[in-house]
């Protein structure tokens, strides 16, 4: 045992030395050799089983040892502790400090703000409504009633016969106009709920409507507003088309279709190779809606327009899978 605890000793003599001011290693030491279950500490146990002629010696002998490396680890972390002061001491306290690392605007809250931007330089106000919505509003007073083929499109979430989650940001529009007189230039941002989900489809989603309404507003208005938008979002040499379309609450209706960012209107698989992606819906209010209001539709017109932000972004961003933005993948978010 004599001979086993002189290695020993020499041993952890050796590693002290080796470790020199690394506070860490030190420690890492003091537990291996000092610790409860350390070598030194089981040494100990062994005495135990001696003759019983042979356990004082043995004993005195640990004792020593275990004086001698606890001594010697004590001068080690203090000459380790004073050569850390004396390295503050000199360090260059005007070098400027490691900062932790800062969050960053989600990718959908960054397209919605650019959206926003662009259409307040047009003169566009922003205005908020309730997303749980009376069927009356997310419906009737958009033209689409209760026998409407068209709320079949929806997928729509009911809280109750009356009530729905809202699925679009239309709704905000019809309340807007119950609430003022035109002339109306505004844009309904926020969120929009309906019974979809797969790899292009989330049961929540984010949308921006707009409505403007007053005298002489005509469909020349509509694709000047748009062409603006699209240039000041994807760039001046992308390609833009009107294509006719239908809505319940616009007539004539258009969607509006870009050069595919991609390709470069080549065709590809994100296109469909077709060269085009659509980006939004559009139409001239129908007249319909603006007697639901109570305005005179032989007095006012006017347009409006709605597209899916995350759509925006996507095709703004390179982003290919629509999945990345709820997925709360800081290698993706960090990005951005």
């Amino acid at each position: 045992m004599e001979e086993t605890l002189k290695n020993l000793v020499d041993e952890a003599l050796v590693e002290i030395r080796a470790a020199a001011r690394d506070l860490k290693a030190l420690d890492d030491i003091r537990v291996r050799y000092l610790g409860r279950k350390g070598s030194l500490s089981q040494l100990f146990k062994e005495v135990a089983k001696l003759p019983p002629e042979d356990r004082p010696r043995l004993g005195k002998v640990l004792n020593e040892a275990k004086g001698r490396l606890d001594s010697r680890l004590a001068e080690a972390v203090q000459e380790a502790k004073d050569a850390l002061q004396e390295a503050r001491k000199t360090a260059d306290v005007t070098v400027p400090g490691r900062l932790p690392p800062r969050g960053g605007l989600h990718p959908i809250t960054r397209t919605a703000m650019e959206i926003g931007r662009i259409f307040g330089r047009l003169g566009f106000e922003i205005v908020e409504g309730p997303e749980v919505e009376l069927d009356y509003y997310n419906f009737e007073a958009l033209n689409i009633p209760r026998d409407h083929p068209a709320r079949d499109m929806q997928d729509t979430f009911y809280v109750s016969e009356d009530v729905v989650l809202r699925t679009h940001t239309s709704p905000i529009q019809v309340r807007t106009m119950e609430r003022r007189k035109p002339p109306i230039r505004v844009i309904a941002p926020g969120k929009a709920y309906r019974c979809d989900s797969d790899v292009t489809h989330t049961p929540m989603f984010h949308q921006v409507e707009g409505l403007m309404v007053g005298e002489d507003i005509s469909f020349g208005d509509l694709k000047g507003i748009l062409t603006v938008f699209v240039r000041e979002m994807f760039g001046d040499d992308l390609g833009i088309r009107f294509r006719p379309s239908f809505f319940p609450f616009t007539e004539p209706s258009a969607e509006v279709d870009i050069q595919c960012v991609m390709c470069g209107g080549e065709g590809c698989r994100v296109c469909s190779r077709t060269g085009w992606l659509e980006i939004l819906g559009s139409g001239m209010v129908d007249p319909e809606v603006f007697r639901m209001v109570g305005y005179d539709p032989e007095t006012v017109t006017g347009f409006a327009f709605g597209m899916g932000i995350e759509r925006i972004a996507m095709l703004k961003l390179g982003i290919d899978d629509l999945r990345l933005f709820f997925e709360n993948d800081l290698r993706f978010l960090s990005q951005f």
